[in-house]
């Protein structure tokens, strides 16, 4: 397995410095042999080259900031942007990449200079190595961040204080004229082409960054229609979406504008690229001239440790006339093989993240290039095949660890630091769970009630709102679940349990133990944003802002939440138990897909009152530093499961199943979590 030392960016780029030569000897590439074999019979080779492509590397950029505790380095010893252009620079010649494209949201959090600093470190690396690029700003990657469907003439390019933006500042034009194959930028500087050469012909890759203009249209139209006879690939930070299932396409008004008012009477379009939107997606379309446009979604930020380094290559094989994509991290082979776990794929096999487009370059281009050729044959074979066997040499992909169905409904590890253990079956299949149910804790000391209907600010609310269900996750001991149905954040209407206000578990923070919370639960399909954004799992009543010391926002939040964000995110946000100024410190999930069981456990840890947040046994990047305990108003303030607070009042009710949840005064390993089996 491939080890790389821990050494900080700055050594990293001299290193790059001083490997350069090897990479662009003579400038562009687009000369490059391409992996040339002289002893390959002749019969074999292929006319092939590959473009590179980064999706959103956000995180890649804020997590690697000081400010975030070097969580790469720390961990890893290295860093996935790095890795990235590493990558690229290091086999531009032999994978034959005449270009490299960004998709946007360079940075996380556009006002942090330091995430400026980690990508800025990145992308120098190409640009030493002669390996030219496109680049375009993301929504984080501006200043005033609009989506087109919430307010279609607002937030574009010739909206902003063109002065104030910082991506301006760090990839302006000045910058991207270093790229050979620069061609020119529009007036505001957020939009960009370039013109690439590979196997004899050309091509142009129009990148535009968020929200254009009618204006920035013009522009693009203007600048295919001076070079009318390239073929052209659009690139967008977003144009088409994804589907729940994670893998259909789903088209956006923002596409569907840009394919009205760009696309469609513009044949030389035939590809476009965009991140954004979580996984990858692909659609065909047809095009007023009746040729296909292939559009194209992948985005891996919500990926296991913010993508894991995963990118893509576009092989153009003009000889099988096809377009090959690898979906791929150069950066998982890099990692100690002691961080390694079963999320840690070097290369996706999954068809929407591998897959094979058949196109007839020639036909497809005839129209307004009908001298398009194939060009010589001069790459050995598939460079997809030879990027593959070089990112998976020395690797071996760990094995997933055995995980056993639970034989009976005892068959979990007992943990005699429990403080309550709430399991949530029994009840017959479909029937509501009568207001005033109670529930069970293992432990005898906390058992929940379900509250009376329509309490609080609540409307509307059933009791076959709450039902019984045999529905479970595969590695839980318990058989089955509670379905919280009709859920509606505006109406307010939910179902909930809590504990009675001098239940034991009432007044403890865990401040000098540690914790483990753990929960089985499952999004229902039909969740809805706009009805379902920040559903609670579990809280504890009170507002925060009356907390002893609290200088942090919204005060009229609990002091706890377990909560599923607006992108199906899980939140663990806490207020710690310490005197003086606190805040609210938070821990996120990447994309939570509805409809799945999850199991999700938080591990604080009693020394260093680190908290690690594992979804599907897998810690999550985004993690807290030393948050100790948990805060809680008064000892009568009870716990809720099923809904949360805002300002007093019952508020955030959740929408799906929940399975059974434990609290556990220690920091567990996955030994002893309710997803493994009793000794």
């Amino acid at each position: 397995m491939k080890k790389y030392p821990s050494i900080q960016r700055r050594r990293l780029l001299k290193m790059s410095l001083a490997s350069a030569s090897t990479v662009a000897t003579g400038g562009l590439l687009a000369a490059c042999g391409g992996g040339d074999d002289d002893n390959a019979p002749a019969s074999t080779s292929i006319s092939s080259f590959a473009l590179a492509v980064l999706p959103d590397t956000q995180f890649y950029s804020r997590y690697a900031t000081s400010t975030e505790s070097s969580q790469y380095e720390r961990h890893y010893g290295s860093e996935p942007y790095y890795a990235q252009t590493r990558w690229i620079a290091d086999n531009a010649q032999r994978l034959n990449i005449p270009f490299v494209i960004h998709l946007g949201d360079v940075v996380d959090q556009v006002g942090k200079p330091e995430q400026w600093k980690v990508a800025d470190t990145a992308m120098q690396v190409l640009e030493v190595a002669k390996v030219p690029y496109s680049i375009l700003a993301g929504n984080h990657d501006v200043l005033n961040d609009v989506d087109y469907d919430a307010s279609p003439t607002t937030g574009t390019d010739t909206q902003r204080v063109l002065a104030n933006e910082p991506y301006l500042q760090w990839f302006g034009a000045k910058r991207a004229r270093r790229q050979s194959t620069f061609g020119e930028r529009d007036g505001t500087g957020f939009h960009e082409y370039h013109v690439f050469k590979a196997q004899e012909q050309q091509f142009l890759v129009l990148s535009l960054s968020w929200r254009i203009s009618d204006a920035g249209i013009a522009w693009a139209r203007g600048v295919i229609a001076s070079h009318p006879t390239l073929p052209v690939i659009l690139v967008n930070h977003q144009l088409l979406n994804i589907a729940p299932d994670a893998v259909s396409p789903l088209e956006t008004g923002y596409g569907k504008m840009l394919w009205e008012k760009l696309i469609r009477d513009n044949d030389q379009i035939f590809m476009t690229l965009n991140g954004h939107h979580h996984g990858g997606a692909h659609l065909t379309k047809t095009n007023d001239f009746g040729n296909a446009v292939e559009e194209m979604v992948v985005d891996y930020q919500m990926a296991y440790q913010g993508g894991n380094g995963l990118m893509r290559l576009y092989e153009f094989d003009l000889t099988n006339k096809q377009i090959q994509v690898l979906s791929f991290s150069p950066w998982v082979p890099m990692k100690p093989a002691d961080t390694l776990n079963a999320f840690d794929q070097a290369v996706l096999t999954e068809p929407n993240h591998s897959f094979t487009i058949g196109m007839d370059f020639a036909k497809r281009f005839a129209r307004f290039n009908p001298g398009f050729g194939s060009g010589q044959a001069t790459v050995a074979s598939s460079l997809v095949e030879q990027a593959k066997a070089l990112v998976l040499k020395g690797y071996d992909e760990p094995a997933a660890p055995a995980q056993l169905a639970a034989r009976d409904t005892d068959d979990y590890p007992k943990v005699a630091s429990t403080v309550a253990h709430w399991r949530f079956f029994g009840g017959t299949e479909g029937a509501a769970v009568a207001p005033g149910t109670r529930i069970a804790d293992v432990t005898g000391a906390n058992p929940l009630q379900r509250d009376a209907l329509n309490t609080s600010v609540i409307v509307g609310a059933e009791a076959a709102d709450l039902v019984w269900s045999s529905d479970h996750h595969r590695l839980s001991a318990a058989p089955g679940s509670v379905a919280f149905l009709n859920t509606n954040k505006n109406t307010p209407r939910m179902s909930y349990f809590l504990t009675d206000t001098a239940a034991a578990i009432n007044p403890l923070t865990f401040a000098a133990t540690g914790y483990t919370i753990e929960a089985f639960i499952k999004i229902d399909k039909a969740w809805d944003k706009s009805k379902h954004a920040w559903m609670n799992i579990m809280t504890r009543d009170g507002k925060r802002g009356d907390l002893s010391g609290f200088d942090g926002g919204d005060p009229e939040s609990p002091p706890l939440l377990f909560a599923i964000s607006s992108l199906r995110e899980v939140q663990w946000e806490v207020v710690p138990d310490v005197t003086g100024a606190r805040e609210g410190d938070a821990s996120w999930s990447g994309e939570i897909i509805a409809g799945t069981w999850v199991h999700i456990a938080i591990v604080n840890d009693a020394a260093t009152h680190d908290t690690v947040m594992y979804v599907e046994g897998a810690p999550v990047l985004r993690n807290t530093s030393n948050v100790p305990g948990l805060a809680t108003l008064s000892a009568g303030s009870p716990w809720v499961v099923g809904a949360g607070s805002w300002d007093g009042d019952r508020a955030d009710g959740f929408f799906g199943n929940i399975g059974e949840v434990r609290v556990v005064a220690e920091a567990l390993p996955s030994g002893r979590w309710l997803t493994a089996r009793r000794s």
